[in-house]
């Protein structure tokens, strides 16, 4: 059947299907992405139970090493607020693929469309 539709329709159908690939890719990329973000809410949940002066400890590879509370908290919300902006730039680019998937699939659906009573 690949071989019947014009060139045009083969190309169309490709693109529409490296949308829906890129799109995955991004829904895969956000559910990691929130994960990081809920994992650095955790950690900032409980260094707000902490007194000022507690004892506090970060992971450096294979290391663990003692910081104060303040730089460890200070940290974490710089890394939460980048989380978050990367999580609305996934929602930004899978809004822009969804656009492009449905622009796509329309355009195909009109170059079938006007082709089938032809092939009929």
């Amino acid at each position: 059947m690949a071989s019947e539709l014009p060139p045009q329709v083969q190309n169309q159908i490709a693109q529409l299907q490296q949308v829906q690939q890129q799109a995955q890719a991004l829904s895969s990329q956000k559910a990691q992405v929130e994960l990081m973000l809920r994992e650095v809410e955790a950690a900032l949940e409980e260094l707000s139970k902490l007194p000022e002066d507690a004892v506090v400890y970060k992971s450096a590879g294979e290391l663990l090493l003692r910081v104060d509370k303040p730089t460890s908290e200070s940290e974490l919300k710089e890394r939460k607020e980048t989380l978050e902006l990367r999580i609305k730039t996934i929602d930004r680019q899978l809004e822009r693929a969804e656009k492009r998937f449905k622009e796509l699939q329309e355009q195909i659906k009109r170059a079938l469309g006007s082709k089938r009573p032809v092939a009929e």
